[in-house]
């Protein structure tokens, strides 16, 4: 490719409203458009990565067994009532009507379709196992739209969903799925980790998540350095502290605290740590009595586990200041489960307590020497918190470390979720029917562009793994117009790399220098050759990677076999 017949449109400034590294870099350099809230045009360049990011996926996919096809975009409600999640899946689900009246919806994943497609089509165990995936876009209608393609509500996925005649082999297909997305983001270039996750609104037992580790990513992810162990926050176990509770030794006192609504504005009104007070956090229950929630006052709720209790409502929901009011007696940053008749859980590392500070139930008070059991009846114990970074790792080797991941992928093991909500059955080995077991397995195609950027630029721009980069290596030439040496070599070595296999774009705008220069340095091509007078009268040829400092000089004889090594 030549740079003068591609599409080349940088900026030099970001517009205002791109918050994060990617989203801005991305819009400098040319590779998105925005259209609309969470819309965006994909400009030839970020196209370029797009396909190689997909191929990426679909080689490793066909590798693994599984089979392309394609499903609509847009999707009739019938099938989504069938699993109840037409009603279920909220506002992000954009519904329409066709002009007879009857109910679509875009796709925001393709489980009901699939579905639908294997229990017209498979109707043997001799047709199991099947793994059917497609890259397709699906649209969520997110409520408040941000960080570029991150969190956008148009969007390229593949998903893929695999069906089988029992529980071990979907077993097996989800190890088979978990080795392949594992080569999948170690082609990419891609510093990644796997945990253990939450299976969330999808349903079914157990799940991983793959996340691209970058300082700006939205998950928090608890591993064990000294192991194996890893699982988002949301799922990570905080273990029960293996020490007992003291006997209270100080009296239940009612104290003044005006001003003194938060755990840190408490903490310093009583000159303590927070760790030495209760936090109350009120949720609503099932029945509609509200369900109080206690966590020590250094330690945060978390709202995966706290929406599994036993009556609290799902998905999880806090209380109003109006319900909170009318079941306490006080407003919030004043509450306490001594004389609350309601359902009260307290998390494990707070039940080994003693003589801590709480809330009163009453505006502007508090007690100190506050103690369960002796002071208010024994709450259930529970693990509600997030856990936190030398927390004991819940594989018993060491202690957990926490770093932030943005999630590109998505694994479950949906066993019969939908398979048995909409008839997907087979007849078995026996003669007799049974629902399939369904697995289901998920990559962010668009997102992964987005996440490789938020883990690999620098000052300058962008810096891609060669692998997804919209080109592998440019050359630039100096002074095109002026110097028939310098266009004879430039065409001659672009004509041999081609020939190599090297994805390679020849720079022939005759662009100053600096303009060049700074133009792939924010697209982020990886390697670079700089042909110049200068340097042929010497009889060599400049080469820099994007990560190096300088440039190295390289014999001309020498530079096409240099570059078919080192452009991987």
């Amino acid at each position: 490719m030549r740079a003068s017949q591609f599409f080349i449109s940088t900026l030099k400034d970001a517009p205002a409203d791109a918050e994060i590294v990617s989203h801005k870099l991305m819009m400098r350099a040319g590779m998105i458009k925005k259209l609309s809230a969470g819309i965006y045009n994909y400009m030839p360049m970020g196209l370029r990565v797009i396909r190689k990011i997909e191929n990426i996926i679909r080689e490793e996919m066909n590798r693994a067994g599984a089979i392309e096809l394609s499903m609509p975009v847009v999707q009739p409600a019938e099938l989504w009532q069938e699993t109840g999640r037409f009603d279920k899946m909220g506002e992000e689900m954009l519904r329409i009507k066709d002009r007879h009246g009857r109910d679509f919806v875009l796709q925001p994943t393709s489980e009901e379709v699939i579905t639908d497609i294997v229990r017209q089509e498979l109707r043997s165990y001799r047709q199991l196992p099947k793994n059917l995936y497609q890259i397709q876009t699906k649209f969520r209608d997110e409520r408040r739209p941000r960080f570029g393609i991150m969190r956008g509500r148009e969007f390229t996925m593949k998903d893929a969903y695999s069906f089988h005649a029992s529980f071990e082999d979907l077993q097996r297909e989800y190890q088979n799925m978990y080795q392949t997305y594992s080569r999948i983001f170690t082609r990419l270039g891609l510093e990644f980790r796997a945990v253990s996750a939450d299976t969330g609104a999808i349903g079914g037992t157990g799940s991983h998540e793959f996340h691209v580790i970058a300082e700006t990513g939205e998950d928090a992810l608890a591993y064990n350095p000294d192991s194996e162990y890893a699982a988002n926050v949301e799922l990570a176990e905080a273990l029960a502290p293996s020490i007992s509770r003291p006997a209270p030794t100080a009296e239940l006192t009612k104290v003044h605290t005006p001003g003194a609504k938060t755990i840190e504005q408490l903490a310093d009104f009583f000159k303590i740590s927070p760790a030495q007070t209760l936090k109350s956090v009120i949720v609503d229950g099932e029945d509609g009595v509200p369900v109080l929630l206690l966590l020590r006052g250094d330690h945060e709720l978390n709202e995966v586990k706290a929406s599994k209790l036993a009556g609290v409502f799902s998905p999880l929901r806090f209380a109003t200041p109006a319900t909170i009011r009318d079941a306490f007696g006080a407003e919030p940053g004043s509450l306490g489960p001594i004389g609350f008749k309601g359902k009260v859980y307290v998390d494990r590392s707070a039940a080994v307590m003693a003589d801590f500070v709480i809330g009163a139930n009453e505006s502007d008070y508090h007690y100190t020497g506050a103690n369960f059991g002796r002071d208010f009846a024994e709450p259930e114990v529970a693990d509600i918190r997030n856990v936190v970074a030398g927390d004991p790792a819940p594989d018993g080797k060491g202690t957990l470390a926490i770093c932030r991941g943005i999630e590109v992928g998505h694994i479950f093991q949906l066993r019969t979720r939908y398979s048995a909500a909409m008839g997907a059955k087979f007849i078995g080995e026996d003669g007799k029917e049974q629902v399939m077991e369904m697995g289901c397995y998920g990559v962010g195609v668009t997102r992964i562009m987005g996440a490789a950027i938020e883990q690999n630029f620098d000052d300058k721009g962008i810096i891609w793994p060669t692998a997804i980069a919209p080109f592998a290596l440019v050359i630039c030439p100096m002074g095109w117009s002026r110097s028939e040496e310098v266009r004879n070599t430039a065409q001659k070595l672009y004509t041999e790399l081609q020939a190599a296999g090297i994805d390679v774009i020849l720079d022939d705008r005759d662009e100053r220098p600096g303009v060049m220069f700074a133009d792939w340095e924010l697209i982020g091509v990886p390697h670079r050759v700089v042909i110049g007078d200068r340097g042929l009268k010497e009889g060599v040829l400049e080469y820099q990677g994007r990560r190096d400092t300088a440039a190295t000089k390289l014999p001309l004889a020498e530079i096409a076999d240099y570059l078919r090594r080192v452009v991987q």
